[in-house]
């Protein structure tokens, strides 16, 4: 049976609700302490994960040696003290005790062995290489973690705890759905699931992750929206006769090129920049350019799938095929240029997830 629920992820940045410069940082220098942490357990939880998975492949070991995964109080052939998921959250702990929450940890094991479980065939196979994480790495934690929260009118700003520590919202001009999703949450009409903390360039993330009901549309199955993708006319769709071309390629295209070219130009003139107190001041014209690009598509693509939903939508075509998409895709691997400016699998992405919330089905031909 079809769910009738989705995730929605969304990211807010949040600060530390404390009266002084020193206590915000010594809080922050925490919160940096366990992404460090949660980065190094990733790491460790991986390893032993495949190790786990792959010993019964050591064929060098005695024929005598036992290798169910299991635990050896349930299972005779068993070689763990423990449940298998058990094994991998007690390492960890024991390792970082005192160190990092522990809820931090079980969350991080409980996404480590699911994202392994779906991926085991292909390490099994060798399709694909064991998952390193970085430093910077976003740590998880659950809902239940956080409490008190609330909006604050003085403030105008959402707050709550985490971990015992005070935080606000900062939503600035925000013109999304942020502000709504969380006053929904305020009042109990909307479920927060486990989210994730990011820390970058001394800012704070929440990446608040809502289980939000599907939307319901008068959609009939039987219509069927056909659409091609390509880098000409990013998105052309049809259903009956009724036919609409959404964005063209001197929008999509040649704005993305001039963005390349400007950051081209400005690398090639920071030689002649006055440096000041370091690289700092040197590089300030190529920073601001250096996300223009990504932006920009990013935007470009949530316009595109925004508009083919609803058109779909005011069509009521429940069913919407992507045609002629292998054979794209086929040419696009041969050809860098338009490898390197078709943004492919992120439009797909993203009309995916806009198909799932309002109920269309999504076929690839």
């Amino acid at each position: 049976m079809e769910k009738s629920t989705l995730k929605l992820t969304r990211k807010i940045q949040i600060l530390v609700d404390l009266p002084t410069k020193e206590e915000r940082k010594e809080k922050l220098d925490k919160l940096y302490q366990y992404q460090n942490r949660c980065f190094r357990a990733a790491n460790i939880m991986m390893s032993h994960m495949y190790v786990q998975e792959m010993i019964k492949d050591f064929f060098y070991l005695s024929e005598g040696i036992k290798y169910k995964l299991a635990d050896e109080k349930k299972d005779k052939d068993g070689i763990l003290q423990r449940s298998r998921m058990n094994t991998t959250f007690r390492v960890v702990c024991d390792k970082f005790k005192g160190e990092i929450p522990t809820d931090i940890l079980s969350s991080l094991n409980n996404t480590l062995l699911s994202t392994f479980n779906k991926n085991k065939s292909d390490y099994w196979k060798g399709l694909c290489s064991l998952r390193n994480f970085k430093r910077d790495m976003a740590f998880p934690f659950p809902a239940k973690t956080m409490s008190r929260i609330s909006y604050n009118p003085d403030k105008k700003a959402f707050c709550f705890r985490l971990f015992s520590i005070p935080f606000k919202t900062y939503l600035g001009k925000d013109y999304t759905d942020k502000r709504k999703l969380l006053e929904r949450l305020v009042e109990g009409n909307m479920k927060l699931c486990t989210s994730k903390i990011k820390l970058k360039d001394g800012k704070i993330f929440w990446l608040a992750v809502f289980e939000i009901e599907k939307e319901e549309h008068a959609l009939k199955p039987e219509v069927i929206a056909e659409a091609s993708l390509s880098l000409e006319y990013p998105i052309v769709v049809k259903t009956g006769k009724t036919k609409l071309t959404i964005g063209s390629r001197e929008e999509f295209l040649y704005r993305r090129l001039a963005i390349q070219a400007a950051y081209k130009r400005t690398q090639e003139g920071i030689t002649y920049c006055k440096s000041g107190k370091g690289k700092k001041r040197k590089l300030k014209a190529v920073e601001k350019l250096r996300d223009a690009e990504t932006n920009y598509v990013s935007h470009r693509l949530h316009l595109y799938s925004r508009t083919l939903i609803d058109f779909c939508v005011k069509n009521q075509a429940g069913t919407l095929i992507l045609i002629n998409q292998e054979d794209k895709i086929e040419i696009a691997k041969k050809e860098d240029f338009v490898l390197r400016n078709w943004s492919y699998y992120e439009l797909m992405t993203k009309i995916k997830y806009k198909a799932d919330k309002v109920g269309i089905e999504l076929i690839t031909a």
